[in-house]
């Protein structure tokens, strides 16, 4: 019994001792975390070159949550990275005398094409300096390859490859499984281009759909080959001619054909770099990472002394457009309204850039939105940013600024709306055997169940609904717009446009990104001395990190298990409680 007792309490003290240091370490952790964000500044040694990997997912504002995308099983982090923090970096390596050039090593992007843009114009405008731009990669995925044409000289292994085959779009169609679980979608539409519906209805596209993709994706690919060809020194024509004859299937083809400078090995890079950088093999490079740059201070502009009083406030509005409180990647009606009010009624914001990367979502929580943009224009200069994508209730927000900025890339219009409602009585009755009974005060009071189908009364008062708000959507973008409301009708209709579309059919004023937003808020605010603050403020880290905590173990754990492929996962299930009258894009759009 002695022996079975120490044997007992040696195990509950091992199992003690192992808890607490468990603990101990993820304290220490925990600590270590929270204190990075608030780190010191960071000083940029002479002869310095800024090393651009982008190797983890671009954001248009990175949260300042450590624990965000932390891996807990490598003990890494995937912090996400800010589009705006990347853009103030390059645009401040071009005047810091310590940062010699810039080094690009790129592979997979994980970025729409529009942030690619954005950061494309930003290295160009870095070369105004003098200093170099040197681009090195074992493998070249294409959108790699865009950014990195922007450089003075780009390499790659003398084994690597450098993708360059066009543009392709596959959309997953749910029809045959919906027959086969016996559940049906009712939908009620407007416009015949608003196939955010198609994928439960049909089992290929139809032929507006097509038509709409085929005209937004060549657009966009000719602009990418116009800037290629403009960097590289290659016609349009011969590059096309590349990219359908397959040509360039190895490294030695891409230098062949001129796609890149030269087949280096990465010491032959690193040689190359110190000779460009001004020191010896003995000392090494320099490198600074974006992380660390972003802390570097930045020289303040002769003349200019303390913090300015008068501010220009960038307002981010990042992901599905939904009714309440939003989150992180997320837009809540409520919430953006609040934020937009404030600064709205603060005297010391003089203009509102208003960063719009979002396929649209519930069309009331758009006009919501849509109210408190189109008062505050009345009050100060609101200038529209768009991202990667700006459609349907991201459109619908963005209509009543005084200007509109999108990239020649981005994804907008989608001027449309649309309603479904689930039937899924098959399914209950024949697949499961289950049945349902009711009882109603009233004639309609069951109307929406997923337990039986909509009568023809129902469908259409729900169709008078959806044609009302998409009388509204129109009418807005007339106004806002300038523009004839039968002409905006025309042009709707639920059709995806790409910036390029866009500028011709006046749905956005000129081209640019979030640094030509500022740069026309300032000039139409008659701003000299000012400083820039981005809205809506964030949480505290440790308040974030503690939420995070409580958060949804089950939505990180489908997030950690699917990957690259959670995007579907998550689109289908948006799209699978849709709640109301919708204004958003079809499917989602992923270009490669």
């Amino acid at each position: 019994m002695k022996s079975f007792f120490k044997i007992f309490f040696a195990s509950m003290l091992a199992i003690i001792i192992t808890g607490v240091i468990t603990v101990l370490i993820f304290i220490g952790i925990f600590a270590s975390l929270v204190s990075s964000v608030n780190d010191k500044p960071v000083a940029v040694k002479e002869n310095s070159i800024l090393k651009i990997t982008l190797d983890n997912e671009i954001v248009d504002r990175a949260t300042d949550n450590p624990l965000q995308n932390f891996d807990f099983m490598s003990m890494k982090s995937n912090q996400k990275l800010g589009l705006y923090d990347i853009l103030k970096d390059i645009k401040k390596a071009k005047t810091d005398s310590n940062i010699k050039g810039i080094y690009l090593e790129l592979s997979e992007i994980s970025a729409g094409i529009a942030t690619v843009e954005e950061i494309r114009t930003a290295l160009l405008a870095f070369k105004e300096s003098g200093k170099f731009i040197i681009s090195y990669s074992d493998f070249y995925s294409q959108k790699a390859y865009y950014l990195a044409s922007a450089a003075d000289k780009v390499y790659v292994n003398p084994q690597g490859l450098v993708e360059f085959k066009g543009l392709g779009a596959e959309l997953m169609f749910f029809k045959g499984t919906l027959e086969k679980l016996g559940v049906e979608p009712q939908i009620i539409r407007h416009g015949k281009f608003k196939s955010a519906i198609e994928p439960f209805i049909l089992d290929k596209m139809s032929p507006a759909n097509r038509e709409q993709t085929i005209t937004y994706m060549k657009s966009i690919w000719d602009n990418i080959v116009a800037g290629i060809s403009e960097t590289r020194k290659i016609t349009s024509t011969e590059l096309n001619n590349l990219a359908d004859s397959m040509k360039i299937d190895n490294a030695a083809a891409a230098l062949n054909y001129k796609l890149v400078d030269g087949l280096k090995y990465k010491d032959e890079i690193i040689a190359e770099l110190q000779n460009l950088s001004g020191v010896s093999e003995k000392d090494g490079l320099r490198f600074i990472g974006l992380a660390n740059y972003t802390k570097s201070p930045e020289k303040k502009e002769e003349g200019k002394k303390g913090l300015a009083k008068e501010k220009i406030a960038i307002i981010y509005a990042s992901g599905e457009i939904d009714m309440g409180e939003g989150e992180d990647q997320k837009i809540g009606s409520e919430s953006l309204s609040k934020v937009i009010r404030r600064a709205r009624k603060d005297s010391t914001i003089k203009a509102v850039v208003f960063r719009i990367n979002s396929p649209g979502g519930s069309a009331l929580a758009s006009e919501v939105i849509w109210r408190e943009i189109d008062l505050t224009k009345k009050v100060k200069p609101v200038i529209v940013s768009m991202g990667d994508v700006a459609a349907s209730g991201g459109y619908y927000i963005a209509c009543p600024a005084d200007v509109i900025l999108a990239d020649h890339n981005t994804i907008t219009g989608s001027i449309g709306v649309f309603g479904v409602l689930w039937n899924g009585q098959k399914l209950m009755n024949e697949k499961l055997g289950i049945t349902v009974d009711r009882v109603t005060t009233n004639t309609h009071s069951d109307i929406g169940s997923v337990f039986r189908p909509m009568e023809d009364a129902e469908r259409a008062v729900i169709q008078k609904s959806v044609e009302e708000i998409y009388d509204v959507f129109i009418t807005h973008v007339a106004e806002g717009r300038r523009i004839e409301k039968a002409q905006v009708d025309s042009i709707g209709q639920g059709r995806v446009w790409s910036g390029v579309n866009a500028k011709e059919i006046k749905l956005i004023d000129e081209f640019g990104g979030i640094e030509r937003a500022i740069e026309i808020a300032i000039e139409k605010a008659n701003l000299e001395n000012y400083r820039i603050v981005e809205l809506p403020r964030q949480k505290d880290p440790f308040q974030q990190i503690l939420e995070q905590l409580k958060g949804d173990s089950q939505e990180s754990a489908i997030k950690q298990y699917l990957g690259f492929s959670y995007k579907y996962y998550k689109n289908l299930n948006e799209l699978l409680n849709l709640k109301g009258v919708q204004a958003r894009l079809p499917y989602y759009i992923n270009i490669n």
